[in-house]
């Protein structure tokens, strides 16, 4: 007979070995995550051939037909089309390349500058350490939305001003986490042998301190694309992102604002394309988090 909870509310052994293990639990691969990214990153790169239209082909005469599933949509259509009659479908395959873009390049240059100056920050102290976090400080309170207003204005929207914008202010977290991890691997005994032995900083830097800090900076990186994927959406709604023509989610959003309660598919559908990507990244950093843990690892 299995055995019963004692009188104290305390259980008894038979039962706390048939509770799961949460940390095991917290563990376990997330294949919904991992289906959305994969299903947006092979849409992005095959948008040329499942594209069934062009996404910037205009027909007044097929503006803002519903979904097909709703009344009088067409197959023609499947997802609708926006105001100027555009393949709904058409411009969200193609704005998935532009969103992804966007995200995994500006990330991967934050992340390699930003590690690159927190790894130098933590490893000499000092005055390099106080000028360069000084810096970081002074990066981190300048909003990202506004320098990319700047940007536009000055010298125009385009691609490469919303990935330098963001770039050059996302670095300052990479930073002050990887700075922060070194400051704690610089007090281990490994880091004393290395010196002893004769190893110069740039060996300890790339031999020693960049592959302990490695764990991190993957997870900063899979947890900061989906903050990219919604400033950039923010900014082309605000049309300081992606020029049009150029299909972009952001961008979707704001044509169709305006048409919310008559054809609430123009705006709803690349919204709902934020949420997923975004979600799905987030949920993916934080199984990172917790499988990279040496902590959660030894359990």
């Amino acid at each position: 007979m299995p055995a019963e909870p004692l009188a104290d509310g305390a259980l008894t052994l038979p039962d706390v070995a048939a509770r799961p293990d949460p940390a095991a639990r917290g563990r376990r691969v997330p294949v919904v995550s991992l289906g959305i990214i994969v299903l947006f990153v092979l849409v992005a790169i095959l948008a040329p051939f499942l594209s069934p239209a062009d996404p910037g082909e205009q027909s007044l005469r097929n503006r803002f037909k519903p979904p097909v599933w709703m009344e009088g949509g067409s197959s023609k259509h499947l997802l609708g089309t926006d105001r100027l009659g555009r393949d709904m479908l058409s411009r969200m395959i193609w704005g998935s390349r532009v969103s992804l873009a966007a995200g995994v390049v500006t990330v991967l240059l934050a992340s390699a500058f930003g590690a690159g100056v927190g790894l130098v920050a933590g490893y000499h102290g000092g005055m390099v350490d106080a000028v360069l976090m000084r810096a970081t400080d002074a990066t981190m309170s300048f909003p990202v939305i506004l320098l990319a207003l700047i940007l536009a204005v000055t010298v125009g929207p385009s691609f490469t001003n919303v990935v330098v914008a963001i770039a050059v202010i996302l670095w300052a977290r990479y930073a002050r986490v990887i700075r922060g991890q070194v400051l704690t691997l610089m007090g281990l005994d490994f880091i004393a042998q290395a010196r002893i032995a004769g190893a110069g900083a740039w060996r300890i830097i790339t031999r020693h301190l960049f592959p302990n800090t490695l764990n991190t900076l993957v997870v900063l990186v899979t947890l900061q694309i989906g903050y990219v994927i919604i400033v950039e959406a923010s900014l082309s709604f605000l049309g300081a992102g992606i020029p049009p023509p150029t299909p972009a989610w952001g961008s979707m959003i704001s044509e169709g604002r305006e048409f919310v309660t008559s054809a609430w598919w123009v705006s709803s559908l690349p919204g709902l394309a934020i949420l997923l990507v975004v979600l799905a990244f987030n949920l993916l950093g934080d199984w990172l988090r917790d499988t990279l843990d040496p902590k959660l690892r030894q359990l």
